[in-house]
């Protein structure tokens, strides 16, 4: 999976500088004409790794058009907006959805690369977070109902007797399944297990 600049404008001059400026600097760089068309390379049977640098004003879809699309679908790329208009409430609009960036034109190369930079950086460690959350949910599936009931009482800090008390078990069980839980799930104390289920 290639970790690319993905550049959508409209006038080819720009992209093509862009693109010179992007691959000069050492990035994988992907350009598109158009929304539509990079909409439709979503589709692809690859996810879209990397950050995503959008055109303010383009048609048929504007960029602000385009993000909306990337947020109902969930794409979870760093966003860049582009504008050379100044548009300061198209500004704040974009980034209250959740855009990374709103850089005015005409901008400055090495400040546009270092966004850039930034940008990669924030989704590695998104993907990073991703891809630990569907870890422990694997972990966290693989455990029984019963083993289940145990870990949540056993994260809330109470003593084996208390959950053989509540559960109707004996203490021996008890220390047997928090046993197994801690194994299924890497984590050595009740503090950790409760920790791990704080990020889930």
């Amino acid at each position: 999976m290639t970790i690319a600049v993905h550049l959508v404008d409209d006038e080819a001059p720009v992209r093509d500088a862009l693109e010179f400026l992007f691959v000069s600097h050492g990035f994988a760089v992907r350009s598109y004409p158009d929304g539509p068309t990079f909409l439709a390379a979503l589709d692809g049977p690859t996810p879209v790794r990397g950050c995503i640098l959008l055109d303010v004003r383009m048609e048929p879809l504007s960029g602000l058009q385009v993000h909306d699309a990337l947020v109902a679908r969930g794409v979870p790329v760093p966003v860049i907006f582009l504008s050379g208009h100044g548009d300061i409430p198209m500004a704040v609009e974009a980034l209250k959805k959740g855009a990374f960036d709103f850089v005015e034109k005409p901008f400055g190369d090495t400040a546009l690369v270092e966004r850039v930079r930034d940008a990669l950086v924030a989704e590695a460690a998104q993907q990073q977070r991703l891809a630990e959350g569907d870890a422990r949910g694997a972990k966290l599936a693989g455990l029984t109902p019963r083993e289940q009931d145990v870990m949540h009482r056993v994260a809330a800090g109470k003593l084996n007797k208390v959950i053989a008390d509540e559960m109707h078990i004996a203490m021996r069980t008890v220390e047997v399944y928090r046993a197994r839980v801690y194994a299924k799930l890497g984590v050595r104390s009740s503090a950790e297990l409760a920790t791990l289920l704080a990020r889930t």
